[in-house]
């Protein structure tokens, strides 16, 4: 083997390490502007429970073949990503970024080593195959140095795409089809201007809370969009069921009865099962009458591809090695990616702790000086150890959410799960309300005038659901169920139901409409009822229970919905009331929380 060469560019930046790091860092995407092909890939589990990754990828007349090395990398300052080749003229090739704060703004620095197998590769080095990487790879860190300021949107200049026959004009169409819908907000043609210039890697999983984040619209706005480019052909969608540990898409389906309740993760080589909570979720791509997207992947690995994946370093048997690093307190877990245990543990911000690896065991020691971290493999195997932080994928739409819109029940009311089939959905806000004394209301003014104040009624509680994110479940008689994936939704949503109600009260002519308010959250079953997904169990039944016990005008919630961090204060400043009573189907007397109808009128008179 002939010895390697490599050639070192340094670009500078005029914006911190950070910002240049999500977009260089960003491999795939890099790779695709740089129109590098893309790469087949067969991950072969060991008898040790480790993954060797294998790749393939048509270059030019050449069919490349090569083993991936996982990337080693820490978040912000430097990555390292090894390609060792079979057959090619090449043995290796490694490609090495380095970020180094420089003033107000960084210096970059990116190697690339090659080792020729051959005369063939050591032909191509002469003839300038590196000359050829830098002019390549040049001009996309200028365009990512632009876009980190602000300059342009996108990272990269990117060929454009194939498009599917009279796809720019159906796209049109379709916006404006979209724009007629309660659901455009303005943003059909900027949806459709993404499906159609936009890379790849943007498309290959369009998550509606990231586009919400990119255009600074409300995140109810864009998801209900891309639920309505579905119904409009713009778009297709997916329920994929995430890897708990790599966060990766490993199995999809098309609908909710279709999706299996595990996978197995051949990047992780683990077995996982469906949680609707967490790592259920609805993802969106073009419609393939517009844009198709292949298949293939343009790097396995990437920082970027993990972002929850703040450091990842292989080592040798027995090696420690001490890194700087500059992490934010939180949350974190140090595993490996190979099988085996895991630790969790919060950071505070002193010194980061030690991380040790040994047979059957992570543990967690005493750290090291301030801005290190010391990682350590006590084991006779290479292990690629890993610290991550505990968040979840902060732009995956999960089932447990989307169940709780209303635009998801309304434009996909038959996606629903298998009969008899149900799920555990953790903690959703549950609330119940009724038309007080509905039944004297027909006798009194007959049922003509009390069916149009009924559906009056219902068009108020709707429009407060919808817009506080929630979903009405059902209706039963004049009473509706509505669901919420966050306490604060749902509490705001109950303010606004008796403000509204105070309000037609005051300006209708028609008989005063009372509204009774119940609130509570907890654990669901989510199951299909009459074609509908419904939620069963002791929190829905409780939050049933405690409309029940409300005298209208008022709101009546349970101490733990009361409690909750998000409306604590806001509960308290409105002189609630605790009571007890017994309730049917609950053995010991039920606490609860009422809201006056007095305070909830003090209360609005001052926001007046």
């Amino acid at each position: 083997m002939s010895e390697p060469t490599s050639r070192t560019w340094v670009w500078r930046f005029d914006t911190p390490p950070e910002s240049i790091w999500r977009i260089l860092a960003d491999t795939a995407r890099f790779n695709e502007a740089a129109e590098l092909p893309k790469q087949d890939i067969d991950e072969t589990p060991r008898s040790d429970g480790s993954v060797v990754y294998r790749a393939r990828a048509r270059l030019g007349p050449f069919t490349l073949r090569w083993e991936e090395k996982p990337v080693n990398w820490v978040h912000a300052q430097w990555f390292e990503h090894c390609r060792y080749f079979e057959g090619s003229p090449f043995e290796y090739l490694c490609a090495r970024l380095r970020l180094m704060p420089e003033g107000a703004g960084c210096r970059c620095e990116y190697t690339a080593e090659v080792s020729p197998r051959n005369w063939l590769g050591r032909t191509m080095l002469r003839a300038g195959f590196l000359s050829q990487v830098g002019r390549t790879f040049a001009p996309l860190a200028k365009s990512a140095g632009d876009c980190a300021l602000g300059r342009r949107d996108t990272p990269f200049d990117c060929k454009p795409p194939r498009l599917a026959p009279g796809a720019r004009a159906r796209v049109g169409e379709l916006a404006e089809k979209i724009e007629a819908t309660p659901h455009g907000h303005g943003l059909a043609a900027a949806l459709g201007d993404y499906v159609l210039e936009r890379q790849e890697v943007d498309l290959w999983s369009i998550r509606p809370l990231a586009l919400a984040r990119q255009w600074r619209v409300p995140e109810r706005h864009a998801i209900e969009l891309c639920l309505q480019a579905v119904k409009e052909g713009l778009l297709g969608l997916r329920w994929d069921l995430l890897c708990p540990r790599c966060q990766v898409a490993k199995a999809s389906a098309l609908a909710l009865d279709q999706l299996p309740s595990g996978a197995h993760c051949p990047t992780c080589n683990i077995d996982y099962t469906r949680e609707y909570s967490d790592n259920v979720e609805l993802a969106f791509h073009p419609a393939h009458a517009i844009r198709a997207i292949e298949s293939g992947e343009y790097c396995l690995f990437g920082p970027i591809s993990t972002p929850h994946i703040k450091l990842q370093l292989t080592l040798a048997p027995q090696q420690s090695r001490a890194l700087e690093v500059e992490l934010a307190p939180g949350l974190y877990r140090a595993r490996t990616l190979e099988p085996g245990p895991e630790q969790s543990f919060e950071w505070r911000g002193e010194g980061f702790p030690r991380v040790s690896v040994e047979d059957g065991e992570v543990a967690i020691g005493p750290p090291d000086e301030a801005g290190m971290v010391r990682l350590e493999n006590r084991t006779q195997t290479s292990l690629t150890v890993i610290v991550e932080e505990r968040a979840w994928a902060r732009d995956a739409l999960t089932a447990k959410r989307v169940f709780s819109l209303q635009a998801f029940r309304d434009l996909f009311d038959e996606d629903v799960l298998r009969p008899g089939d149900h799920v555990e959905v953790d903690h959703v806000s549950i609330m119940f309300t009724d038309l007080k004394g509905s039944t004297a209301l027909y006798e009194r003014v007959g049922d003509p005038q009390a069916y149009a104040l009924v559906r009056e009624h219902f068009a108020i509680l709707g429009k407060a659901v919808r817009q506080h994110n929630g979903a009405i479940v059902k209706t039963i008689g004049d009473a509706i169920m509505a669901s919420f994936d966050n306490p604060l939704d749902a509490f705001e949503c109950a303010l606004e139901i008796q403000d509204d109600f105070d309000a037609y009260n005051r300006t209708s002519a028609r008989e005063p409409a009372i509204i009774k308010v119940g609130l509570h959250a907890g654990r669901c079953l989510s199951v299909t009822l009459n074609n509908r997904l419904d939620y069963y169990g002791t929190a829905a039944n409780k939050a049933a229970r405690l409309q029940g016990q409300s005298e209208g005008g008022d709101i009546v919630m349970s101490p733990e919905f009361a409690a909750d961090p998000a409306i604590a204060a806001r509960v308290s400043s409105l002189d609630p009331r605790e009571e007890q009573v017994a309730l049917k189907g609950f053995d010991a007397p039920v606490r609860f929380v009422r809201i006056p109808e007095v305070s909830l009128d003090r209360d609005r008179r001052g926001r007046a």
